[in-house]
């Protein structure tokens, strides 16, 4: 007996569980769930709902990612017409367009509250991994032969063979890339999990 203690061995304590009831242990994303969630890059929807499948915008992943910076100090503002003083997502964007990490369209917008599509996301988190000065070259891996790998967009190819070969983006379910399909929520963790998991192995896939 531990002399002022008890005999009795202690119980490790279980981890709180999250506060979503469409996200429990057994859900497939769960650990890439917790870990936004925990580390304040996302939250629910609402007190007790993440919606792993709902979509996000654009401006809400770039606002993420200044979190995941530790929301550096800006200067000025964006340049885009639609990215008002104020909003939300106002700095972050100021921020990633400042450091390359985000270009707008044609017609000068942003378009913040468009939903994001996966070869959207993909090169934004390429260029976000240039910003932070790792490796951000396919490193030799070849991408499976997608059915729909003609679809991906000339500007978002380097991008989204970088993120593929690192483990950041995987293909569906059903065989295909589906660079043009919206990001989810769950998606959107997975893929945020995972380039954290990289950052933190200097670019190298664990």
């Amino acid at each position: 007996m531990i002399p002022g203690g008890s005999d009795t061995p202690s119980t490790p304590t279980e981890p709180a569980p999250l506060p979503f009831t469409d996200v429990t242990t057994d859900h497939p994303f769960y650990e890439d769930i917790k870990y936004v969630y925990e580390k304040g890059l996302m939250q629910g929807v609402s007190a007790d709902l993440f919606a792993s499948g709902a979509t996000t915008t654009r401006g809400m992943i770039v606002t993420i990612l200044y979190r995941m910076e530790g929301e550096p100090a800006v200067s000025g503002t964006a340049s885009f017409k639609d990215v008002a003083d104020g909003m939300y997502y106002s700095k972050a964007v100021a921020w990633a367009a400042a450091n390359g990490i985000v270009k707008g369209y044609s017609d000068g917008t942003f378009q913040p509250d468009q939903t994001i599509i996966r070869e959207q996301m993909a090169a934004i988190l390429w260029r976000y991994a240039q910003y932070k000065g790792l490796d951000v070259s396919a490193n030799g891996t070849v991408m499976p032969s997608f059915p729909d790998r003609d679809q991906i967009a000339s500007w978002a190819g380097e991008a989204v063979s970088w993120a593929y070969s690192r483990g950041v983006m995987a293909g569906r379910s059903n065989g295909t890339l589906d660079p043009n399909g919206n990001a989810t929520r769950a998606e959107a963790a997975v893929m945020l999990y995972r380039f954290q998991q990289l950052s933190a192995n200097n670019g190298e896939k664990i």
